[in-house]
């Protein structure tokens, strides 16, 4: 691709009227990769946590969702957010693909020609479906395309409305979103890593040996029940974070 720097309307009419005034500036975006993409947060940071860790790098190694079970302050969020950290660097394909989503979303900031760094993506439970899966009346991407090729962190599981999960299904499945309106159907896409966390119970010390859990185990029972058994299949490697 040729690409014509310009600085005002005036420098665009002069290489549109004049195409030898301005030479293009040609750029190998095998350049523009870093060998080691610097993250705000690394994997080497997490002391302990032996096991989870470990289910983490399984995870991290086939492209499988992950279930991070715990009480409050066990680490699950610190360990998540470390997750991309810890995946093969982005390849020049996958670095234009999450370029262009987030370019078409408004989310690229002016001095960023590319993305080189695998996206960690965490709504809140609060979003719309629309937010999660991408829609409205100009359809745009949403948050599980905005993961594409890196990874989305659903925190507090049990939180998030159960159509809303559900509708994590059909991208956990395909990699593709299909948004259809009467004008026209578009696809985004969608590959991502699911990494959720959520505790054990309401009072989140259920199993706990250092702090009693106060919940009955029917409230134990009826919180877990939130996450349907059909959304719970598609978390492969689920590990519980210890305090």
């Amino acid at each position: 691709m040729e690409v014509y720097p310009v600085t005002s309307l005036a420098d665009v009419a002069q290489v549109l009227n004049l195409p030898d005034s301005k030479q293009p500036v040609t750029l190998d975006p095998e350049t523009l990769l870093p060998e080691q993409p610097l993250y705000s947060t690394d994997f080497c940071d997490v002391k302990g946590q032996a096991h989870v860790k470990r289910a983490l790098e399984v995870a991290a190694s086939g492209g499988h969702n992950c279930l991070l079970v715990g009480p409050p302050g066990s680490g699950k969020t610190m360990l998540a957010r470390r997750l991309p950290s810890i995946l093969p660097p982005m390849s020049v394909g996958e670095a234009l693909e999450t370029t262009k989503l987030y370019s078409v979303s408004g989310l690229l900031s002016a001095n960023t020609a590319l993305v080189t760094t695998r996206p960690f993506r965490a709504p809140h439970h609060t979003l719309s479906n629309a937010a999660l899966i991408g829609g409205g009346a100009i359809p745009r991407p949403g948050e599980v395309s905005l993961a594409h090729h890196g990874v989305l962190f659903l925190d507090e599981l049990p939180e998030f409305k159960r159509d809303a999960l559900e509708v994590l299904r059909q991208p956990l499945e395909d990699g593709i979103v299909t948004i259809a309106r009467v004008q026209a159907s578009l696809q985004y896409p969608a590959h991502f890593i699911l990494a959720a966390a959520m505790n054990p119970c309401n009072c989140g010390y259920y199993g706990d040996t250092f702090r009693q859990c106060t919940c009955s185990a029917q409230m134990v029972r009826k919180y877990q029940q939130k996450i349907s058994v059909r959304f719970w299949t598609e978390s492969i490697c689920t590990s519980t974070c210890r305090a």
